[in-house]
Formats: C-alpha cells, sequence, structure tokens
C-alpha cells in the first residue's frame, strides 16, 4: 500500500483514533497496519502537523487527543437505527462545539437521519460529520427512492419539480400521523448552507442569500438521497431564534409563518399567468397564518395568476395573510388591481 494511500486510510479514523487511544497511539498504529515504531511515529507526526491530532505531556510518553480537525463517518442497515443514539455514541464525543452549533447540529443531524429511516424506502445511510478550524460539515446520504420522487409518489403531483417546492413552503409530510413535516424547513435554515440531491434534482438554502435555487442537473449520486448541511463555528446563531422567526411571538412555538420563493413556482422557461398555476402554488397555505410570498426574480405575472391568488384564495381564506415581497413595478400592479375588489 502506497503511503499516501494508507494516510488517507489513516485520516479516515484518526478522530475515533486518537480519542480510543490517547497514551498508546504509536503503538496501535504500528499493530494496526503491521509497520515498524518509527513508521508509526512519521505518520502521527504528519496527523499533528495538518491538525488531525494535538500533543501534550511530556516527549517521552505523550498524550495525544483530537486536533482542530476532525472526522467521523459510518455506514449503518436503516432496519432498527436510532438516530439519537448514534449520534450520542459515534458522534458527540468525538467533536468540540459551540453550545449553540451543538444544538443546531444535533438537530439537524436527527432529523435528516430519521427522515432516512422512516421516508427513504432504502436500506442504508451513510453519515459523515467533519469539523475543522472554522466550520462544522454533515452529510447523510441513503440508497432509497429519493426525497422529490417520493414526495410525487405519495401526494399524486404532476411534477417532481413542485414537491421540491412544497418542501421549501413547510408543514410537507407524507405520514402526518407520525411527522409534522417541519424538520427540511426548520433544519435548512438553521445551516449556514442546506442542500439536498435527490433525483436529478438540486436545493440549495444559504443564509444571507435572497435566493434559493433549484437546478436540474447530472449527479454523482445515481440514487437516494443525500442532504449536505454547513455552518461556521462563530455563528451566534440558535435554534429558537430560527424558531421564532416563523412564529407570531416568541412565546408561540406554533409553525404559523413560512416565506414561499415564488421563482420556485416557475418551472423551467415558463412564466405565472394562469389560474392553474396559481393553484398549484397555494396548495397547503391554509396550513399558515401568514404567507409571505417573495417575487424576488419574478419581473412579472398575468392577470388570471394575481386574481386567483389574491381575490379568489384571499377571499376564501380570509384567515391566511398574503404578503407579497419584494415585487416590480408589474407585480404590485397586478396585485393592486386583483386586491382592489376586496
Amino acid at each position: 500500500m502506497a503511503k499516501s494511500s494508507k494516510f488517507d486510510e489513516l485520516v479516515r479514523t484518526v478522530t475515533r483514533d486518537v480519542v480510543e487511544h490517547p497514551r498508546d497511539l504509536t503503538r496501535y498504529y504500528a499493530d494496526k497496519y503491521s509497520v515498524s515504531r518509527v513508521a508509526a511515529n512519521k505518520y502521527i507526526q504528519r496527523l499533528e502537523a495538518e491538525g488531525w491530532i494535538a500533543r501534550s505531556g511530556p516527549s517521552t510518553h505523550p498524550v495525544f487527543s483530537p486536533g482542530y480537525k476532525r472526522r467521523v463517518a459510518h455506514l449503518y442497515p436503516l432496519a432498527g437505527l436510532e438516530e439519537h443514539s448514534i449520534w450520542e455514541s459515534a458522534f458527540k464525543p468525538y467533536f468540540s462545539l459551540p453550545n449553540n452549533i451543538q444544538r443546531i447540529a444535533v438537530h439537524g443531524f436527527t432529523e435528516m437521519v430519521n427522515n432516512a429511516i422512516d421516508h427513504s424506502g432504502g436500506e442504508s445511510v451513510f453519515v459523515w460529520v467533519s469539523q475543522d478550524e472554522k466550520t462544522l460539515s454533515i452529510v447523510v446520504s441513503d440508497d432509497g427512492v429519493g426525497i422529490f420522487a417520493k414526495i410525487t409518489n405519495s401526494l399524486g403531483l404532476a411534477d417532481m419539480r413542485q414537491a421540491l417546492f412544497e418542501l421549501s413552503k413547510g408543514k410537507l409530510t407524507t405520514d402526518p400521523s407520525r411527522h409534522t413535516g417541519e424538520g427540511v424547513f426548520f433544519t435548512s435554515r438553521m445551516f449556514d448552507q442546506f442542500e439536498i440531491i435527490a433525483n436529478g434534482l438540486t436545493f440549495n438554502h444559504e443564509d444571507g442569500s435572497p435566493d434559493d435555487w433549484l437546478r436540474e442537473e447530472e449527479s454523482l449520486f445515481d440514487e437516494g438521497t443525500t442532504v449536505f448541511m454547513r455552518i461556521g463555528l462563530a455563528s451566534q446563531r440558535t435554534a429558537a431564534e430560527v424558531y421564532e422567526q416563523f412564529t407570531d411571538a416568541p412565546e408561540d412555538y406554533d409553525f404559523s409563518k413560512t416565506v414561499v420563493p415564488m421563482k420556485l413556482a416557475k418551472y423551467g422557461g415558463e412564466q405565472l399567468v394562469s389560474r392553474s398555476q396559481a393553484k398549484r402554488l397555494i396548495a397547503r397555505f391554509d396550513r399558515f397564518k401568514k404567507v409571505i410570498l417573495d417575487f424576488s426574480e419574478v419581473q412579472e405575472i398575468g392577470q388570471a395568476f394575481a386574481d386567483e391568488l389574491f381575490r379568489v384564495y384571499g377571499s376564501a381564506h380570509p384567515e391566511v395573510e398574503l404578503i407579497p415581497r419584494n415585487m416590480t413595478s408589474q407585480v404590485e400592479k397586478m396585485w393592486l388591481r386583483a386586491v382592489a375588489p376586496r
């Protein structure tokens, strides 16, 4: 085995190895890889130089601990898997995170692994957690049918891209007896970057960006769903703050408000002009008290679309407050025209 390849193998397990063998790491690697103590020590020196381990104590009897770089990965069969148990036993002990990042990490980890367990229809899930000087990254990848195909088939949607749009609203679940449908929505807003890849579609939500985006492209992932989550270790964001953004008061934790990126309602090059498009858009609006319609990157809408959305639906559901934002002058004119009769 070439040295570079053996070093790569060391990196894959070093975080667990150093926690389990803080005082006998050299001997452990010499035995594990059938190399001399001198060779094992050279690997340890390189791991230390690259930030994977830290050394303390006397030079003759050093004590090793995880460095600022940490990485743990496992492949699990989904049958009988408990997401919180594997976080507590196989991941949490190996990372050093600020309290607010710790809470966000456990939320994202358990929500996404639970989705794989309950919804993917697959047999296994690969989970990868990595920390460096500035960032925590989490990847959850299953071998199931793919989240967008699952939602499309379960809800009888006409287009797989609509599954992504519905998911972005929140309160969408294919198993309402067991799930609220809030997991992906809130998780995507807790992390700096959140990405779902499945069924030839990629969805990205990035904190600080005015735009979510959806694209169709060839993927390295042939099956299942892969979720990427990333957050800066210096982030001051808290899970409680994210929940409060979508509730009417700090003491009210009912998920009552959502933001709908209107550009995701456009499939391909189509424009938002018809009543059928509006009816597709308003599905499940009645589960919220406030629906913020973000018209960023939507240059214009049709009269029929605006009428169906703002007058017809608005009149039939006065309990749902529709709040348009980021409108062009043309969109604003269509909105005013539709709401004037009310």
